[in-house]
């Protein structure tokens, strides 16, 4: 063990016994949702299944709730439903990687799981602006047989071998194999900031050479492209990333980043990805970003995806932080390509925790329905018998979704501490799939093809839910018991 790793974590045992105490008190924290122990969470890293454990790794840091020094944390689970929070797994404890143990990604080849991460080095002395000078953005290659210890950990691309044209933003690895040979996407940003995928190329994994630019022609996608993911999907490939600097376009891109996909093909002759479709937003709501994603031993493409933003404020915020932690992971989420659209489903696995099944055919237009008692736990499927009718539905507290025929709308009060209004353009309403988790939300739209996730922080104990409006359905709800 190193000097700076032994300090570092002599550093967080001596604070953190009694931030854990006020961290569990609070009545906002999710029941269900993984969260970090302490302090900030972001960017979920290294997801894997390795002989039937499920490992999810974060962004990590334990005693700063505002987002300090990056660690990576570490949870283990064998059904994706119930995690055991394990012991830090990578410290900032290197000359490569001191400032911070950036985002990066993972995969299992002959027993042996391999990780490609960013090792963070700011310089100082000088007055950079961390953009095109004063920073170090290292590709740190790691191995481990057990996704526990680390056995071997060193430079794969240094910051310095970087292609000229770009600034000192390129990070994010993740790795996909073709015909033998192993290929590297990184996010970047250019000197004239535009967003760019950096493709490399390797047959050993430990000599990479640059092949270009994978997206190219793509106008109009921001000026840094953060977290990409790339892999095939019943036959189609798929690019995931998360582009900074869009503009607004009706009620598309409201956030200040987004977090989308492209779908198409590649050539794999002029290694070159060629959209079918233009970029789609993976989540409509207030707090989604950075997704990754892994396929498991069942062979499902499994998205992880964290619950919330950088660079909120002052738009919106999270109340939290006085409690001494801040962000969760959104519930992982299974990926399907149907009739050309990208499905998203919560895991049939968390229906273990439903409890207190209540059924309801509801006609509003012959009054309006209320269910004066729920938890703050629960799922609801509302099953529409009449797509186009106007529907309203007032969760706790001053949260309410609603369809006009024209629009399906998410709007917060008080509650969204500054989050007010997204909305998306739907002419039919089949089915909404919702998830309340303490300070949570997760709605799934019309069987997975639109997903809307907030935070929201009710202060009230009124639990109960309203229907308005003309439609008719069936309603189906369920108190979730408790992972935590």
């Amino acid at each position: 063990m190193s000097l700076l790793k032994k300090d570092l974590q002599n550093g967080i045992l001596a604070r953190q016994k009694e931030l854990l105490k006020q961290v569990e008190a609070d009545p906002w924290r999710l029941k269900y949702h993984q969260q970090a122990p302490t302090g900030w969470l972001n960017d979920p890293n290294g997801v894997h299944q390795k002989d039937g454990i499920y490992h999810l790794y974060y962004q990590y840091s334990p005693l700063d709730a505002s987002g300090g020094l990056k660690y990576w944390g570490h949870k283990t689970s064998k059904d994706l439903v119930h995690f055991k929070e394990e012991e830090i797994f990578l410290y900032p404890d290197q000359k490569f990687d001191c400032h911070g143990v950036y985002s990066g990604s993972a995969f299992e080849e002959s027993g042996v799981i391999h990780f490609f991460y960013t090792g963070n080095v700011k310089l100082s002395g000088k007055q950079y602006d961390y953009i095109s000078s004063g920073r170090e953005q290292n590709t740190v290659h790691m191995t481990s047989r057990d996704g526990f210890s680390i056995d071997t950990r060193e430079v794969a691309i240094d910051a310095k071998e970087y292609p000229e044209g770009f600034t000192q933003h390129i990070r994010d690895p993740k790795i996909i194999m073709k015909d033998d040979l192993y290929y590297m996407v990184l996010g970047g940003r250019t000197n004239e900031d535009k967003g760019a995928i950096l493709l490399y190329e390797s047959k050993n994994l430990n000599d990479w050479n640059y092949k270009g630019n994978l997206l190219e022609d793509q106008s109009g996608l921001g000026y840094m492209w953060e977290c990409p993911d790339f892999f095939i999907l019943n036959g189609q490939d798929i690019l995931l990333m998360s582009p900074q600097g869009l503009l607004k376009e009706g009620y598309k891109f409201e956030n200040v980043y987004q977090s989308g996909f492209l779908m198409g093909k590649t050539d794999w002759t002029t290694l070159k990805f060629l959209p079918s479709k233009d970029f789609e937003e993976l989540d409509r709501g207030f707090d989604f970003y950075a997704p990754q994603t892994f396929e498991d031993e069942q062979g499902r493409r499994i998205l992880w995806g964290w619950m919330g933003l950088p660079d909120i404020e002052p738009e919106y915020s999270n109340p939290t932080i006085e409690r001494g932690w801040q962000h969760a992971m959104t519930m992982p989420r299974e990926l399907n390509i149907e009739n050309g659209k990208l499905k998203q489903r919560p895991l049939e696995e968390y229906r273990i925790l439903r409890k207190n099944e209540w059924t309801q055919n509801v006609d509003l237009k012959e009054k309006n329905y209320t269910v004066s008692e729920t938890s703050d736990a629960y799922e609801m499927i509302v099953e529409i018998k009449q797509p186009t009718e106007p529907l309203e539905i007032f969760l706790s507290q001053d949260v309410k979704v609603s369809f006009d025929g024209d629009l399906f709308t998410l709007e917060l009060g008080e509650s969204g501490y500054g989050r007010k209004t997204r909305s998306i353009e739907l002419s039919t309403l089949t089915s909404i799939q919702l998830f309340v988790d303490s300070s949570s939300l997760e709605i799934f739209i019309n069987d997975g093809e639109f997903v809307m996730t907030s935070r929201m922080y009710p202060t009230s104990n009124l639990r109960e839910i309203r229907f308005e409006g003309k439609s008719m359905f069936q309603v189906r709800k369920w108190d979730l018991k408790t992972t935590q």
